[in-house]
């Protein structure tokens, strides 16, 4: 099975670099990656949107140009594990996703996509092996086109300089970064070391 223009091998060496491990996620997110890039048009620039923050948006990173940091990839986190290749002009896409209704002879697929077992107790190689062995077999393809909004470039705009803190951000974001809005990740600011 080829994922992209990668043999097998080489994606599972791509994955456990990147993303730690082969994870049986990253694993699917490939064929699906690989199957909505057979359906788009070859000399399209796409772009791809990820329904989930898990594993997809990595396989989009390593099979594609789309990344976070280039903004070419989208996280609209809505818990489906579903992707989409889209045109950037146009907005015609092609959205492949784990089908529930095509696992049902799959055990381990099914364990693991619906947690129906603790990750402890799932047979990952048996797993890995039901992924492979159903190949297409579990996905579903649908013809879409992304909402307009999603077609415009991004950017920061104006940059400001907070009165509160003395960092840099995006003017569009108030009278002060978001930080000194209550929106810090931090407990504390911390000490310089």
């Amino acid at each position: 099975m080829n994922f992209g223009q990668h043999s097998q091998e080489e994606y599972f060496r791509m994955a456990e670099s990147f993303h730690g491990r082969v994870a049986p996620g990253l694993i699917i997110g490939g064929i699906m990656i690989t199957m909505a890039q057979e359906r788009v048009p070859k000399d399209s620039l796409y772009d791809v949107i990820c329904e989930t923050s898990y594993c997809l948006p990595d396989a989009a990173q390593l099979l594609t140009p789309c990344t976070i940091g280039n903004g070419w990839l989208r996280v609209v986190d809505l818990g489906r594990f579903a992707l989409t290749l889209y045109d950037k002009q146009s907005g015609d896409g092609i959205r492949v996703f784990l089908d529930k209704g095509k696992i049902d002879k799959y055990d381990e697929i099914k364990n693991w996509f619906l947690k129906l077992k603790p990750k402890k107790e799932q047979d990952s190689n048996q797993l890995l092996e039901q992924i492979l062995d159903a190949g297409r077999e579990i996905y579903s393809i649908n013809k879409v086109r992304v909402q307009p909004q999603l077609l415009s470039k991004r950017s920061k705009g104006s940059i400001a300089i907070c009165a509160a803190c003395g960092e840099a951000y995006p003017a569009k974001h108030g009278a002060t970064c978001l930080a000194c809005q209550g929106q810090s990740p931090y407990l504390t600011a911390g000490k310089n070391p």
